[in-house]
């Protein structure tokens, strides 16, 4: 078994007609048009999820943002032999049942890297650039003419090295700044980064960013990494991008943080709680972008999610390996 592939055996043999596939669904649902005549589709939602479960022979997570899986995975009988969710992130959707059981998990890998990479991009433009004083200035019709950053020459630490945290690094390469790419070991002789540092030498990595580029799974070991300690330490010229998931910045710390002017800027694509709520501080934090979790959503992303479940439901309909299955251990798909 490969790190990203894993041979369906025998549960493949009845990936035809007459299995059955379960969507934990929100709107818009998806187009799975290739089942036709090959599997059952059912529709769930949250309240109805746990009855269905033991009926499913497939699981669609089309509904990425519910917990609704893990709080109905059953921790005996019947259960679906194969879960594929819509996104890059599995910490929704694990729980130790889950983990524990025989049941393969795919996700969405190959999917949101590119578009999340160019936001990124964009994100270190626009604030090297000063891109949101312009803005303000017209509306003012002010003219004040100001010095704004070169981007080229500039360092960036981006944390996260599966293809999300790659993809960021060579799309900022490309602008001429310089990549530490930090994962969970470290290797050397990489290819394009030459060397990718392990987590415990962040803390040696933040005084010299100019960018820190969050893009990590979650996990235990992520859960609040960016907290007032690593805020800390970086230097006023810093600027912080979150485009992971939300609980692994201490939002109280960095709001601080700009508040005090102990960094220069940041912005926010994911939340510890989401939506954002009207009444939450974060929307008033001065230096601060908050985008709605769209980093990787582009026009079209929805169709391509769908023809890639589709893809590896004709793998698993054949008894062949599927394609992104995670290690339910580590949470994410491990780079071979």
């Amino acid at each position: 078994m490969s790190d990203s592939s894993v041979s369906t055996g025998s549960a493949g043999s009845t990936g035809t007609t007459g299995s059955t596939v379960l969507v934990l669904g929100s709107e818009p649902l998806p187009q799975l048009d290739r089942l036709a005549g090959r599997a059952e589709v059912v529709f769930a939602d949250e309240q109805t999820l746990a009855g269905l479960l033991p009926t499913a022979d497939v699981l669609l997570a089309w509904d990425f943002t519910s917990d609704a899986i893990r709080r109905s995975w059953p921790g005996h009988g019947p259960r679906p032999r194969w879960v594929h969710t819509a996104s890059a992130g599995v910490d929704r959707l694990l729980c130790p049942a889950l983990v524990a059981d025989d049941t393969v998990v795919t996700n969405a890998r190959g999917v949101f890297e590119q578009p999340i990479a160019e936001y990124v991009a964009g994100l270190v433009i626009a604030m090297a650039k000063d891109f949101h004083g312009s803005w303000e200035l017209q509306r003012q019709r002010r003219w004040r003419h100001r010095e704004t950053l070169r981007v080229a020459g500039t360092r960036a630490v981006v944390v996260g090295s599966g293809p999300i945290g790659r993809a960021i690094g060579s799309t900022l390469l490309a602008l001429g700044v310089e990549i530490d790419l930090v994962g969970r070991r470290e290797r050397t002789g990489d290819p394009e980064f030459g060397r990718v540092h392990d987590t415990g030498a962040l803390n040696g990595l933040l005084p010299h960013a100019d960018w820190v580029v969050c893009a990590a799974p979650l996990t235990a070991g992520t859960r609040g990494m960016f907290g007032a300690g690593a805020f800390a330490l970086m230097p006023r010229r810093a600027r912080f991008v979150n485009v992971a998931r939300g609980p692994l910045v201490d939002e109280t710390a960095l709001v601080a943080a700009l508040r005090e002017r102990r960094i220069a800027a940041a912005a926010l694509d994911v939340f510890e709680a989401e939506p954002l709520a009207a009444d939450s501080p974060l929307w008033d934090v001065p230096h601060l972008i908050v985008s709605p979790h769209m980093s990787g959503d582009t026009l079209g992303w929805r169709e391509v999610l769908a023809e890639q479940f589709q893809d590896n439901f004709d793998r698993w309909a054949a008894g062949e390996p599927l394609l992104n299955v995670v290690d339910k251990r580590l949470g994410y798909v491990p780079v071979q």
